[in-house]
C-alpha cells in the first residue's frame, strides 16, 4: 500500500554534453518522503570532475568548476546514496539520467522506480508542459518546495529532488491513492485514479 511506502528521490545536475564525450554529474540531491513521516533526509553535494562544465550547462544550473574544487568524487558518495535509496521506492522526474549515472555502482539493485514525469503526463495530459518546474508552478507547489529547502531554486539538485517528492505527494493526495497498491504508480491506470477521486 502506498501509505506504507517510503519514497527516496534523486536528481543529478551535469557538466553538459560535449561531442564525443560522455556527460558527467556535478551535483547530486537526495531526499525522502512518506505519508507517515513527511519530508526528510535532505542531502546535497557537488561532485568533482576534471571535465569542464559547458557554458550551456552553467547557464542552466549556475555551477562552475570553482564550486567543484573541494568536492568528493561520485564513488565517495556511495555510502550516502546507498543509505538513502536502498529498500525504498526510488523517485525521479525523467529518470533516464539518474539511472545512467547510477551505473557507476554496478548491481546496486535500487528500485522499483517511480517517474514523476510519466505520472504527470498520465494524470494531466492536457498541461502545456510536463517539465518539473512548470507542473509545480501550475499547481502552486513552489512555495512548499522553497520552504523545505530554503535558499535554493530550480536546477539545484536538492531543490529538484524535493520538488519531485512534493509533486508525488500532491498527485497521491489529489487522486486518493494512499490506500492503493504501489502498482498504481509503477503502472498508472488513470481510469482507476479518476474513479478513486470521485
Amino acid at each position: 500500500m502506498i501509505s506504507d511506502c517510503t519514497f527516496a528521490a534523486i536528481d543529478f545536475e551535469s557538466a553538459g554534453a560535449e561531442r564525443g564525450k560522455t556527460d558527467v554529474p556535478v551535483q547530486i540531491g537526495l531526499a525522502t518522503w512518506s505519508a507517515t513521516s513527511g519530508h526528510a533526509d535532505h542531502f546535497t553535494s557537488y561532485i568533482y570532475t576534471e571535465r569542464p562544465i559547458t557554458w550551456a550547462a552553467q547557464k542552466v544550473h549556475g555551477i562552475s568548476s570553482d564550486d567543484l574544487a573541494d568536492a568528493p568524487q561520485l564513488m565517495m558518495l556511495w555510502p550516502q546514496i546507498k543509505r538513502t535509496l536502498s529498500q525504498r521506492i526510488v523517485v525521479a522526474h525523467g529518470h533516464g539520467t539518474e539511472k545512467r549515472y547510477l551505473r557507476a555502482f554496478p548491481a546496486h539493485n535500487f528500485g522499483p522506480w517511480v517517474d514523476t514525469l510519466l505520472l504527470a503526463r498520465a494524470a494531466w495530459p492536457k498541461l502545456p508542459s510536463h517539465a518539473l518546474g512548470e507542473v509545480c508552478e501550475h499547481f502552486e507547489l513552489t512555495e512548499k518546495i522553497s520552504a523545505l529547502v530554503p535558499n535554493k531554486t530550480w536546477h539545484d539538485a536538492l531543490y529538484d529532488t524535493t520538488a519531485s517528492l512534493v509533486l508525488l505527494e500532491y498527485l497521491i493526495d489529489t487522486f486518493g491513492l494512499n490506500k492503493s497498491s504501489i502498482d498504481q504508480l509503477l503502472h498508472p491506470d488513470t481510469k482507476e485514479w479518476y474513479r478513486l477521486r470521485k
